[in-house]
């Protein structure tokens, strides 16, 4: 294999809107497609709204583990990896972790702006911590707490504490550590915090208790059980948002899977001006420093559609609205460069053949154009279904995203460089 050569290990070239004959569990593909890993061990990189690819768009991030469709247990290791594009997907190993999930991993990603430093959580006896590695030397510095999401610096993150979300949420926090507030329904010791990545110092900056004494459509929810998902920072740093969620009463890992209510809030990252935005919210991404594109249900179309919200106000704009273009929730996020005209988002599995479409849509000219349709086995289902949750490179050129249409949990990349946009 020639240096400069990118993923040797499948090639396969779609034609626009013709099934792919001998590619098993894809379908409609029209974009070049590459396996990025194989076996021995299955491989994935969990949530969409990470930097999986250096700044160079080389290099990309990835898990492997030996198990597979389960619930993972306390001493299940992750191998941590950097993969080299092209250089047939050379996989370097980087470490380990002790702290993941199959949805969201364990928050591995890129350091913004940094060519060499990557970070992910792990577990250190019984508290959970962060690793900030250098890809190139190896040097590690461990933080005192895990995190959520960085600030578009690498300056800072937030973040929370996923024994809570474990406990009230399987699949996305972590099973190692046992929430030490298992039986207070809105503890005000914990919930949102801001951890500085040069210092390791971390401040509180809103706490279940606040949050679950605000008062929901004029209702007193205090008496549920309260957590924090799902944390982002906005584009310049200033305001995160995150998902407030609460439920009634505690079941087993299969009835927790649903039942739970949700609001969505913004926040200074100092602390400040916080703002009750909306409820029914999935999943989201800022677009820029006030507004976040979100999957919102709304009563009065019984559905969840694309919105375009105003940090503060509040005020909602429709997203692709209507027959063939963004229908369905996804896992959306924008094409680097393209000034956020490019949607490229994705579906749960669909119909009898159970296919998950990933798809760009064309904000500007309202148009959706499919990129393929790739089969999910029944078997991967629940807490360690396989999303495809796809993650952008910085050229804005490739996409990498998880998939099991193969049978089992690997990696694979769209070619992009060939598409009209």
């Amino acid at each position: 294999m020639k240096a400069g050569m990118m993923c040797g290990v499948t090639a396969l070239v779609g034609r626009r809107g013709m099934a792919q004959e001998g590619v098993p569990g894809v379908k409609d593909l029209v974009v070049p497609l590459r396996q990025v890993t194989k076996g021995p061990g299955f491989h994935w990189f969990g949530y969409y709204d990470k930097l999986q690819f250096d700044p160079t768009s080389r290099f990309a991030l990835g898990m492997r583990t030996m198990i597979d469709k389960r619930t993972p247990e306390k001493d299940d290791v992750v191998e941590i990896g950097l993969i080299d594009l092209e250089d047939d997907c050379r996989w370097t190993r980087l470490g380990e972790s002790r702290a993941w999930s199959w949805q969201q991993g364990c928050m591995l990603q890129w350091i913004p702006g940094s060519p060499t430093e990557v970070i992910w959580n792990d577990r250190e006896g019984d508290r959970y911590v962060s690793r900030i590695v250098n890809v190139k030397t190896g040097a590690t510095r461990t933080l005192p707490k895990a995190i959520y999401a960085l600030s578009p610096s690498g300056d800072f993150a937030v973040g929370t504490e996923f024994s809570r979300i474990d406990s009230l949420r399987p699949g996305y926090g972590y099973v190692g550590v046992a929430d030490p507030h298992f039986d207070v329904k809105a503890p005000k010791e914990i919930g949102v915090y801001r951890l500085d990545l040069n210092t390791g110092k971390d401040t509180l900056i809103a706490s279940l208790g606040e949050l679950a004494a605000i008062p929901h459509n004029g209702r007193d929810v205090t008496d549920n059980f309260h957590w924090f998902n799902h944390l982002l920072v906005n584009t310049d740093g200033t305001r995160l948002t995150f998902l407030h969620r609460w439920r009634k009463e505690r079941g087993d890992r299969q009835k927790m899977q649903g039942g739970w209510s949700t609001r969505m809030f913004t926040l200074g990252t100092d602390g400040r001006d916080l703002h009750l935005l909306t409820t029914g919210v999935s999943h989201f991404v800022w677009s820029d420093a006030t507004h976040i594109a979100a999957f919102i249900w709304r009563d009065e179309i019984k559905a969840m559609k694309l919105y375009l919200i105003e940090d503060k106000t509040g005020n909602l704009t429709p997203v692709g609205h209507g027959p063939g273009k963004i229908e369905v929730d996804g896992h959306n996020t924008f094409i680097p460069g393209k000034g956020n005209r490019w949607i490229l988002n994705d579906t749960y599995p669909q119909g009898p053949e159970r296919l998950q479409t990933l798809y760009l849509y064309d904000t500007l000219n309202d148009k959706r154009f499919d990129l393929g349709r790739f089969h999910e086995p029944r078997e991967f289902s629940g807490e360690w279904r396989v999303d495809l949750h796809a993650r952008n490179a910085p050229n804005g050129k490739r996409v990498i995203f998880d998939s099991s249409h193969s049978g089992e949990r690997q990696m694979w990349m769209l070619d992009l460089s060939g598409f009209q946009f």
